[in-house]
């Protein structure tokens, strides 16, 4: 990775806005194009643009741009949608046949000074906020997303596999949501850390501790109701499904690495488990931004500010997990 100048945009089209960005939060999927060069089996051509958590201001508006005004703070969708094919009209936006996806190999990220987005992608933000929290609305839509296809109910006993920014986003809404066990697991002490320091008490410090046996033993035996793996990692997953009760949910957050994974079926078979994966959010800012105005997520996730030509070094950190690193804002 490495900084480069590049043209400003031209003046916004109609519909559209140039948006100076301010902020964009590091996410894991940048992490699997910056390591694997690929998400999945999808490959990224070189260069590459990335960044879709930003916060910005609007710097120019296109015609027929009447909703926003110059200086105005927003948060930006990075998902352009068309509205108009069948997975839009069924609200099934992150489906979109026409879907352009900034930061990934359909459009270009956020890491850099001005872009232009569709004017109906920026929301805007109150001034209360600060530029952590803005960048926070994006992951945060994506777990919001979650409790939509599964969602904690009032005492249900979840287990969270993967202690980074997802992870406790995860566990943060499972605590609003009723949850009356949380259980976190990861291999990392300082996330554990992170997440006791949140009030977080049941930790398993992976791989020391077997979380399926400490799930049983903090369930006393029964398992869990749900399990949500933001790690997605063949142990995790198989972990995970070993930790449920029987008819209980399994959520993969989480992208795996892997291609062709050794994953335990016979076990979810013979407990009937429930799985359910995820693709981004759905158009689910509006609520992260309610839950982070309202203060229900702590800014403890941010370890670390950094300037735009410090992105390499960032994404270094991230990659060697040093620092005591968790969720990492580059400020423009």
């Amino acid at each position: 990775m490495e900084v480069r100048e590049v043209p400003l945009p031209p003046d916004p089209p109609p519909g559209q806005v140039t948006v100076k960005v301010t902020a964009v939060g590091i996410c894991g999927s940048d992490l699997h194009w910056f390591q694997d060069g690929r998400v999945g089996h999808i490959h990224t051509p070189y260069p590459r643009l990335l960044g879709h958590e930003p916060a910005g201001e609007i710097a120019a508006l296109g015609a027929g741009v009447t909703d926003l005004k110059i200086g105005q703070r927003v948060a930006i969708e990075p998902a352009i949608t068309c509205g108009l094919c069948e997975y839009c009209r069924t609200n099934f936006h992150n489906h979109c046949n026409e879907l352009l996806f900034h930061g990934s190999v359909s459009a270009p990220g956020f890491f850099q000074d001005y872009l232009n987005v569709p004017a109906k992608n920026c929301l805007p933000v109150p001034d209360s906020l600060s530029l952590a929290q803005i960048t926070l609305i994006e992951p945060l839509a994506v777990i919001v997303h979650v409790l939509e296809l599964t969602p904690v109910r009032l005492g249900d006993t979840v287990a969270i596999l993967g202690a980074g920014p997802i992870g406790l986003l995860t566990a943060t809404l499972a605590r609003l949501a009723g949850a009356s066990t949380i259980i976190i697991g990861d291999r990392l002490p300082h996330r554990l850390k992170q997440a006791q320091a949140m009030g977080f008490s049941n930790t398993v410090a992976m791989p020391h501790q077997i979380f399926r046996d400490a799930a049983m033993d903090l369930t006393h035996g029964r398992g869990v109701d749900i399990v949500f793996d933001a790690a997605a990692a063949v142990e995790t997953i198989n972990q995970g499904i070993g930790a449920l009760r029987p008819a209980g949910r399994f959520v993969l957050i989480g992208i795996p690495t892997e291609l062709n994974m050794n994953i335990d079926m016979h076990t979810a078979m013979t407990k009937e488990v429930f799985i359910q994966t995820i693709k981004r959010s759905n158009h689910n800012d509006a609520q992260a931004l309610a839950l982070i105005a309202a203060g229900h997520i702590s800014e403890m996730l941010v370890t670390h500010n950094l300037s735009l030509e410090k992105t390499p070094d960032a994404f270094q950190m991230l990659t060697d997990y040093t620092d005591q690193v968790g969720k990492v804002i580059i400020q423009l």
